[in-house]
Parts: C-alpha cells; structure tokens; sequence
C-alpha cells in the first residue's frame, strides 16, 4: 500500500472548471472519503489520481514520487466503478482470476487459485464461484466488483460510489463488511460518495468538495461537530442542522422573527447579526425549558421522532427517542443547548 498525495491539481474541460487547486493527502492503510453533491468534482478527482484524466496543473504522488505522467496500468491502482465492471457470460471465479492472468504478471495456475478463493472467502462468494455473473443479484455482483479490486492487492483501492445502486438494507450491510475489509487489509483507500452516512460511519478522515474545491478536510467529528461553513453543516446530520438568522443584542443572541432568546456561548465574538446554527439534538424537549413554541409536523422514525417546533415565523427541528404522543398544535417548553451552538457569518464562515 502506499502514502497518496494530490498537489495543487487543477482540470478544465474547455470552459468549466471540474477541480480548482485541490490538494490532500491519504495516509498509508487509510480509509478516506471524498464527500460532496454531484457535480462537485469526486469523480474526476478519482479519474486524475487513477491516471485517466491528466490534470492542467498540479502533481499526483505515490509515496513521494511523482506519477502524473505514469499511465494507468503503471500506477498499479484498482478502481470499482459504480456500475459493476464483470464479464456477464464469464463465472464468479473466471471474473475474480481475470486481474491475475495478466502477462504482466505471470502468476502461476494454483497460485491463482489459492488467491481467488482466499478472496471469496473474505467476501462470502465462494458459493458463488461457479455462478455466471449475469445471474447474480445487485449486491452480489458488487461483492464480486470489490473482489476483482482485492484479489491483486494493489497500491490504492479507488471506489466511486460502489453502494449507491443496492437497496437501504443491504448499502447498510455492505458499508459494514466494507468497513471491516479495509481495516483488516489496511488499504489505502480513497472513496467517493454524496451519503453522508456512509461517510460518517466509514471514514478516518473526510475531505467536503463543493464546486470542484476542497472546503473542508477532518475526522467525522471535526465535520460535524466543528464544520468551517454552512454548506458543510448543511451537508452532514440528519435531520437536517437548524439554521437561523439572529442578531447579538446586551449579551443576548435573539433569533429574527420568533421568540426565541439565548445567552451568549462563550468562545466566538459575535458580530450584529449572524447565521446561528443549531443541530436537533441539542434541541431538548422537556418542562423546565426556557423555550416555549408549538408543534406543527411530526415525523415518527421508529427509534426516533422528528418534531418540528414553531416560534413566531421561525421552524426549530428536535429529536425525540422512540415514538412520541405529541400532536400538531400542542404548546412544548425546550431547553437548547448553549455550548454546542455553531455561529456563522452572512457569507456562511464558521465564527
């Protein structure tokens, strides 16, 4: 495995700019997670450090070593695709053995063997081996996907979105045996995607992309605990960050157009007016809050509901566990909690 750098790398594709000085390092055996909406830029990211796009400006290093002008199949990396890269009419076992049957390689039959099955049994394919891959299921062929990538033990595991056609429950699956295969090989991985879920829950660390520009780059915890803008509090938790117009008025942050008051957190100096930031679950409903507003939507999740409060023209969003017995229309106190407020400026710059 190998230490990945990109450098200052710009690419144009005639008038649009698709990345726009980016820069970032991957450690050797990490998992990291290039985050953003479509368009941001994620893919020609992996196409430039894969060797399939040569960017305008800037240098792709593997292990300190500069190989923007290495082909592909020089740079020794895999990349799973979105869309299941197999033969269709070939077997399981044909398609895991194809990488290594290449001339560069040479390796012998019953070597191959061994590493094949060794690979399936890792995913839980080997059942499957025999199977034509055009008579596999979704997750199936992805699992077969990530195992073409695995069985050559290449130098970087690229991986464009490859959870983002299976079904809720088995995305959920997969990112946890994805997960533990990364940790148990110790791959250099870098992985795109737009679930901030799936970032979340798998990265070390994250990099936001937004417009082909690196906006912010952290562990999940400095993400969303600490996040530089409001694109990327708006782009990380669920439900959705609360995000309010306020002004600083003798030691007192008022939220525009409701009734809602707080004392100032400590920390940053809080110019006139700002953007104040508050994640619903530090939104806490009980009797001795010193907030007070009215229910207007419910959204019962099963381990948890999404309660909508209302203060003048303002919508606050709370979480409460389990089911809840609160109806639209029912006047609730809320407390909120001051030490985990998040204060923007108007251009959206974290405070």
């Amino acid at each position: 495995m190998s230490d990945v750098a990109l450098q200052n790398i710009t690419k144009r594709f005639k008038d649009v700019t698709a990345l726009d000085d980016v820069s970032f390092s991957i450690k050797d055996g990490e998992f990291f997670v290039l985050l953003g909406p479509t368009g941001a830029g994620k893919t020609t990211t992996l196409r430039v450090l894969a060797g399939l796009e040569k960017p305008d400006a800037g240098a792709v290093l593997f292990d300190g070593v500069n190989i923007t002008d290495f082909t592909p199949a020089d740079r020794d990396v895999a990349f799973v695709f979105q869309q299941y890269s197999l033969y269709p009419t070939r077997t399981v076992y044909q398609n895991l053995a194809f990488p290594l049957r290449s001339p560069l390689r040479k390796w012998p039959k019953d070597r191959i063997d061994r590493r094949v099955k060794e690979v399936a049994e890792k995913l839980r394919i080997t059942h499957l081996l025999e199977r034509k891959t055009a008579n596999l299921s979704g997750g199936e062929m992805q699992r077969v996907s990530l195992g073409r990538a695995l069985v050559r033990s290449p130098r970087v595991f690229l991986m464009d979105e490859p959870l983002s056609n299976l079904d809720a429950k088995l995305r959920e699956a997969l990112r946890i045996e994805l997960q533990h295969l990364q940790k148990t090989e110790r791959s250099t991985t870098l992985f795109v995607t737009h679930d901030q879920v799936e970032a979340l829950t798998m990265a070390d660390r994250i990099a936001v992309l937004n417009q082909g520009r690196i906006v912010q780059i952290g562990t999940p915890d400095d993400i969303y605990d600490r996040p530089v803008t409001t694109f990327v509090a708006q782009l990380v938790g669920i439900p959705r960050i609360n995000l309010l117009p306020a002004t600083r008025e003798n030691g007192t942050l008022l939220v525009e157009d409701s009734a809602l008051r707080l004392g100032l957190p400590e920390g940053p100096t809080v110019p006139p007016r700002f953007l104040l930031g508050i994640r619903p679950e530090d939104v806490r409903l009980g009797a001795g809050g010193d907030q007070r507003g009215e229910v207007v939507l419910t959204e019962p999740l099963g381990v948890e509901t999404v309660i909508h409060i209302q203060s003048g023209k303002q919508t606050v969003l709370s979480i409460v566990p389990g089911i809840t017995a609160l109806k639209i229309g029912d006047t609730i106190s809320f407390s909120i909690v001051r030490e985990r407020l998040h204060c923007f400026d108007l251009d959206g710059a974290r405070l």
